[in-house]
């Protein structure tokens, strides 16, 4: 199986080290993941902002350079969400690569059959379902299959786990008062657990709520599940 990171906007400009993490939980399980250099953005905070003339050429682009693989790999259910939900609509033709673009929990449960990628994390952790992992691309218990199969991990029931963390992309910024209300909620509740990390599966809701926590001085801390699942014992 020829398999393709996608690695997407935020995590190659602010969290490179969750795109290595994904290389390294896949190599491990005895895969080749390539990295294809033309790829750029998937154009959600285009399209989601209604500048879809705009996300046409990166729609194409993503098109063009992930055709040739058999599964795109992506560590981001938002990204994921985009390319699977909108680039039918946008652009026809779309449907075969945007059928074969996975976020990591569905390609390592659904595709490859694994629960078990061997990793070792001894900590308490508790889980927030994004919205697009949650509502659009319906993980449903994949995530926290992995998590639960980690070694030493503790995981931790977070109270109010589907409500929003009030990022949103453009929301946080257009409606900052909400945001910062539910932010606190979320926080909130992950204090209450005791838990030491909370894990997503995006990384632009974790920085969201690492703000949150970081100024509450909350000793918890967020951290990409993919993460989690890429360690192994020293």
């Amino acid at each position: 199986m020829k398999i393709a990171l996608f690695v997407t906007c935020v995590n190659d400009l602010v969290f490179p080290g969750t795109g290595k993490a994904v290389v390294r939980i896949l190599e491990r399980l005895g895969h080749t993941v390539e990295f294809p250099v033309g790829q750029g953005c998937c154009g959600q905070m285009h399209a989601n902002s209604g500048y879809r003339a705009e996300a046409l050429p990166l729609v194409r682009n993503f098109v063009q350079t992930f055709d040739p693989y058999d599964a795109v790999v992506a560590p981001s259910g938002s990204c994921v969400a985009m390319v699977r939900d909108s680039y039918p609509r946008l652009v026809p033709g779309s449907a075969s690569v945007a059928g074969r673009t996975y976020e990591l929990s569905e390609l390592l449960v659904d595709v490859l059959g694994v629960t078990d990628v061997g990793a070792v994390f001894p900590h308490r952790v508790t889980y927030h379902p994004t919205c697009h992992g949650l509502r659009m691309l319906r993980l449903g218990e994949r995530p926290r299959a992995l998590l639960r199969a980690v070694r030493g991990l503790e995981l931790i029931e977070l109270p109010g786990a589907e409500e929003c963390c009030g990022f949103g992309g453009t929301f946080a910024m257009k409606n900052a008062g909400v945001s910062a209300a539910m932010l606190a909620d979320k926080c909130g509740a992950i204090v209450d657990t005791g838990a030491e990390y909370v894990a997503a599966v995006d990384n632009s809701c974790l920085a969201h709520i690492g703000g949150g926590l970081s100024r509450r001085t909350a000793s918890a801390q967020a951290i990409h599940y993919a993460e989690i699942l890429a360690t192994t014992p020293p």
